[in-house]
């Protein structure tokens, strides 16, 4: 009975007319299970059941297959709401783009590579900007100002931060690290605080501390302080 439950599966994707779409489709959900460095035309063409060269057809390359996957993660994003304060619109959408990254862990490092990578960013992340960048401008921001927000937001605005230290707690010790006593005596304000901070095992991005309350915490503090500068010259 499971074997002709598979085989049915199996011929109902092959039924189904080949798009971009289910294509982005298969591969983000490949992504999820396995990470993205294990993805490859192959593996979405067999999950879909079609031959590889098929795929070729819709995406061109590697690199336009990722585009279109980052796309179709922003596309989770909460749109905006009408009707509230710019700080709130922000904030929620801001918080609504960090619950998505935390559904697909693989996509920090994706967004960041081909960013860098693109001379402009892809259309649904061009589309996101705009509409933050209108949420600022209808909130009473001048462009100026706008200008300096989007460039202290930075990669927060979708959902993520680059982290200043990663404190791993599974990570190999360094075997030419210094002895503990020695590192506190050099660095007494650094061993202060990592004897100090709250750490929260079940954390995914930034592991060690309480991300979730660390990234709303530098959120808060960024949308106040725009807040102040609001309106100012």
């Amino acid at each position: 009975m499971a074997d002709m439950t598979t085989q049915a599966h199996t011929a109902a994707r092959r039924r189904a007319p080949l798009s971009r779409e289910r294509i982005l489709g298969a591969a983000v959900a490949l992504a999820d299970e396995g990470g993205v460095d294990a993805l490859s035309m192959r593996r979405i063409a067999h999950a879909l059941g079609v031959v590889p060269m098929a795929l070729y057809k819709h995406v061109t390359d590697k690199n336009e297959l990722l585009d279109g996957m980052i796309d179709v993660l922003v596309g989770e994003i909460d749109p905006p709401d009408a009707g509230i304060g710019w700080k709130t619109a922000v904030r929620r959408r801001v918080l609504s783009a960090r619950r998505m990254l935390l559904r697909h862990p693989w996509a920090p490092g994706v967004i960041e590579s081909r960013m860098k990578a693109r001379a402009v960013p892809t259309p649904a992340v061009m589309e996101y900007l705009d509409s933050m960048i209108g949420t600022f401008r209808s909130g009473g921001f001048s462009v100026g100002l706008v200008h300096h927000a989007m460039h202290v937001m930075g990669s927060r605005l979708l959902g993520f931060s680059q982290e200043l230290f990663q404190d791993a707690p599974d990570r190999e010790p360094d075997p030419d690290a210094m002895p503990p006593q020695e590192m506190a005596a050099r660095y007494p304000h650094l061993a202060e605080l990592a004897m100090a901070v709250a750490h929260d095992p079940d954390s995914v991005v930034g592991s060690g501390c309480d991300d979730q309350f660390e990234f709303e915490f530098a959120l808060d503090l960024t949308l106040d302080g725009l807040e102040r500068l609001r309106g100012t010259p």
